[in-house]
């Protein structure tokens, strides 16, 4: 049975002889099928042509990526800790060697994601990583593709997962988007990873809250006030978003108040009169 990766997500689906017909992820009017339709690759095949990229990005935290680029372009985050880190999102692919380097820096104690979309590999990678246990959320449990022992559905809209590290489900994207909040990032300031539950924006000073990025559409109000309502009783002063240059290097607090009342003037602003001809 092989183990097949969607070729546009790069999400996994369940072990079979051939590949299923459509990705439900993909199909969803949230993410997109290409015009040439949907295509499939055994994680085998693709990790005989990928790498991963590790890089640290402030002590105790360290981005996990592929190269060549697959799919959207997201890269993981591991938390570091002594007994065993946080791996944040998910990617197609962890090799030997950086599952190598993970352990080197104390292991993974749990892994959660943002949303659907940046699941990748989770349950395989899970697998490597020591049957490492992957948690859900309750309000996505019909997104997983790749049922597995490993996962734990949770309810509720905040998980304590231990040493200043826990996941806040605020819904908006998918009804289980979430993000992390990791109390000793940024100096001890407080960090956020935010995937695209939080979309950091281009520049690092603001941040944006979408339905759908492929599709361009914007969440409304309602959904972008308890979103930022959720981070309010937190401290922090930085975010990481989904990506490598998707970050808000200080002053994050300010800058998702600013981004909030700014898309709230805009999407509750009253028609533009046209003028008359």
């Amino acid at each position: 049975m092989t183990v097949w990766l969607c070729k546009t997500c790069f999400n996994e689906v369940a072990p079979s002889a051939e590949p299923p017909e459509t990705c439900r992820i993909c199909s969803d009017e949230r993410q997109h099928v290409p015009p040439a339709g949907q295509e499939w690759i055994s994680i085998a095949d693709f990790a005989a042509t990928h790498r991963n990229d590790l890089r640290d990005q402030e002590p105790g935290l360290l981005g996990i990526g592929v190269e060549p680029q697959a799919g959207i372009g997201q890269r993981a985050l591991l938390i570091e800790h002594p007994d065993g880190g946080v791996l944040w999102d998910g990617v197609p692919l962890l090799s030997e060697e950086a599952i190598d380097e993970i352990n080197r820096r104390g292991g993974v104690r749990a892994m959660v994601m943002s949303h659907p979309h940046l699941y990748g590999a989770a349950v395989s990678n899970s697998i490597s990583l020591g049957n490492v246990p992957i948690f859900i959320p309750v309000a996505d449990r019909d997104w997983i593709a790749r049922p597995h022992e490993n996962i734990r559905v949770f309810a509720g809209d905040r998980l304590d997962l231990g040493h200043g590290v826990t996941a806040h489900v605020t819904g908006g994207h998918f009804d289980g988007s979430a993000f992390l909040h990791w109390r000793d990032g940024a100096e001890g300031k407080g960090a956020l990873l935010t995937g695209d539950t939080i979309m950091v924006t281009p520049g690092g000073r603001r941040v944006s809250f979408m339905w759908s990025m492929p599709g361009l559409i914007q969440l409304p109000p309602a959904h972008i006030r308890r979103i930022v309502a959720m981070t309010e009783p937190l401290a922090y002063d930085r975010i990481y978003g989904g990506w490598w240059d998707s970050k808000v290097e200080n002053d994050a607090k300010a800058a998702v108040a600013r981004s909030e009342r700014r898309i709230r003037k805009i999407l509750c602003a009253p028609p533009l009169a046209l003028a008359a001809t």
